[in-house]
């Protein structure tokens, strides 16, 4: 399906006018109303980024993050070698800074 890129982005536009108003009345993150305009302007914005690439090959430099909490395990896995760095064993007995530094050999003495 082509959708006339300016219709899509006046869709999108209204999307976000859409979102602001839900978002300025939330009372709260479990607002169904937020979390409806919120929706929508995803598939507004996907409508609008497709259009625009069917019509000109241009893409925008944007990604709609997909809110499902579902996914949210999955997104873990990508900082699980950086856990790894917090079982480094900083109190090895092998190295000891003080032992290594002598003020005899400062260069700057």
């Amino acid at each position: 399906m082509n959708t006339d890129p300016r219709s899509a982005l006046a869709a999108l536009i209204a999307a976000l006018e859409r979102h602001y108003e839900a978002a300025a009345a939330s009372r709260g993150d479990d607002d169904p109303a937020l979390d409806a305009a919120t929706e929508q302007l995803a598939t507004a914005f996907d409508t609008y980024d497709d259009a625009l690439f069917d019509a000109y090959d241009v893409a925008t430099p944007l990604i709609v993050f997909d809110g499902d909490d579902d996914d949210d395990d999955d997104d873990d896995d990508d900082f699980d070698d950086l856990d790894d760095l917090d079982d480094f064993d900083d109190d090895d007995d092998d190295y000891d800074d003080d032992e290594d530094y002598d003020e005899d050999d400062d260069p700057r003495s």
